[in-house]
């Protein structure tokens, strides 16, 4: 690539309840990154609805767009490419930032890519840490997804670990809500679990027999929600900070012990963590104490790069761009696109 020419990134992420877009430059440098979050409105369900989502994201796209274009200083011309979350995420809400990726880039005569959500996520670790390139292990850990990956190459991976049954971030809501948190379930178990005693109750760690890196959350679960019931059915009082710390400690404990094992078994020394789970205290605190007892570097992006954004997409789309990937008119939403397909 000619040193003159930058390549300039206009990214649109659409996959559940964030409109984003962001300028991406020459894939590490963030000149925008525009969020309009619908969390205040989901709230009032409990949780993510899909068709309110989807309307929201229409009515919004546009003014994201302009807005990151704006904020970057950079005009539709200037922009090498577009790209666009394709899946996976909620089929309605990704139709639209697919739709306006495409018209955009239709229209303005700019070549189309196409970005995996996961590897958005992932490659959310390169925006600030310019030292950080492939291989590493990468923990990603979300609403709707658990992976342990080896991260081959920019966007090459190798899934060694994932879960059977719930995500880490469904196991959140899903406690959050039987306890009385409310909506969004990992932001209030975290801070509630900052009052309360994380060995108050031991609650069950399970092993995958056969798949030492594999996850799973429901038996977990149950058992707090069986905790609860017991404690109602006999009339003893539960204090909410212990058994969420509780809770919370019992996930970490399996997220951190499994990424840091595949590490050292696998002969990597660097460790990242991605997803919005990677945002949680807990876990960012004993990821970073178990890397250092075991020698491995650590690495995490900032909370705003967790979360869903347009940012870590630019990046990936970045990579992906580099590579040669380019999208047709024939592009579609893919809700359930696994991790390495295209």
């Amino acid at each position: 690539m000619n040193d003159r020419e930058d390549v300039l990134i206009l990214a649109i992420e659409s996959s559940c309840d964030e409109t984003a877009a962001a300028v991406v430059k020459n894939g590490r440098e963030v000149l925008s990154n525009v969020i309009s979050s619908q969390i205040d409105l989901h709230t009032l369900y409990g949780g993510v609805v899909p068709e309110i989502a989807s309307r929201k994201h229409i009515e919004k796209i546009n003014q994201v767009i302009e807005e990151a274009l704006s904020q970057a200083g950079v005009t539709l011309e200037e922009i090498t490419a577009i790209g666009v979350t394709y899946g996976p995420g909620l089929v309605g809400a990704l139709l639209v930032g697919v739709a306006e990726a495409k018209a955009i880039a239709y229209a303005a005569g700019k070549p189309l890519v196409g970005v995996h959500h996961i590897e958005g996520h992932v490659s959310a670790n390169f925006i600030e840490h310019p030292d950080l390139e492939p291989p590493f292990v990468c923990l990603i850990v979300s609403g709707g997804h658990t992976h342990l990956v080896i991260v081959k190459d920019y966007g090459e991976f190798e899934i060694i670990g994932r879960t059977r049954d719930d995500a880490a971030g469904e196991a959140f809501d899903k406690v959050a809500r039987a306890v009385g948190l409310g909506y969004p379930g990992g932001p209030k178990v975290d801070k509630t679990a900052k009052e309360g005693n994380k060995h108050a109750v031991e609650f069950p760690r399970a092993k995958v027999e056969g798949a030492p890196y594999d996850f799973s959350f429901s038996g977990l679960k149950s058992a707090v929600l069986n905790y609860i019931n017991h404690a109602k059915m006999t009339g003893q009082e539960i204090h909410v900070p212990d058994l969420v710390a509780s809770f919370q400690n019992a996930v970490v404990d399996a997220l951190v012990s499994r990424t840091v094992a595949a590490a050292k078994e696998y002969g990597y020394d660097k460790v990242a963590i991605a997803g919005g789970v990677a945002s949680n205290s807990a876990l960012r605190a004993e990821m970073k104490k178990a890397c250092r007892k075991a020698h491995l570097s650590f690495y995490h992006p900032s909370p705003i790069f967790c979360t869903d954004n347009a940012a870590m997409i630019g990046v990936a789309a970045y990579y992906e761009y580099q590579k040669g990937a380019r999208a047709g008119w024939d592009l579609n939403a893919v809700p359930n696109l696994k991790l390495g397909e295209r």
